[in-house]
């Protein structure tokens, strides 16, 4: 192929490349009985509620890649976010009504949603501790794992 000619078929095939790439970062949101979605706020459900009780499998639904961050600015691992405080258990976890998910394309998502629970001080008094969180999921290999979490506090409404 003559350099004019190659330098045409790179530039549209980069083009061509360029398209299909701002094609997959579309969001879709998803409908309220789409399958993937409802298993998605299902998993995210029970990290929820493994605030409050053991939940068998929990740490599957992380990807070994997964990190996180805290309201506080820490960073935190797959052990970390499947850890049960056996000591200081949360009680009445509550999981937030209106979980929205986005895809973009076929294999990531993002929920956006919240969930409130009471936690234990240091010195034993009770609070309610409220969350609105973004969880980035990825399917790989036909498994669904949340890979980065984003867990932001805010005020509890009534």
């Amino acid at each position: 192929m003559a350099p004019s000619g190659k330098r045409l078929f790179l530039c549209a095939l980069a083009i061509l490349v360029s398209a299909g790439w701002a094609k997959a970062q579309d969001g879709r949101w998803a409908s309220a009985d789409d399958p993937v979605a409802k298993q998605l706020i299902a998993m995210d459900k029970m990290w929820a509620d493994g605030n409050c009780a053991p939940q068998p499998g929990l740490k599957e639904i992380f990807a070994p890649e997964f990190r996180g961050t805290a309201p506080d600015g820490r960073r935190y691992d797959r052990e970390s976010a499947a850890e049960f405080n056996a000591k200081s258990p949360d009680r009445d976890c509550k999981f937030g009504g209106d979980v929205r998910v986005q895809f973009f394309g076929p294999n990531l998502a993002i929920a956006y949603g919240t969930e409130s629970s009471i936690r234990k001080r240091a010195d034993g008094s009770e609070y309610q501790r409220c969350l609105a969180w973004t969880d980035t999921w990825l399917q790989r290999r036909g498994k669904w794992q949340i890979i980065a979490a984003q867990d932001n506090e805010v005020a509890c409404g009534d």
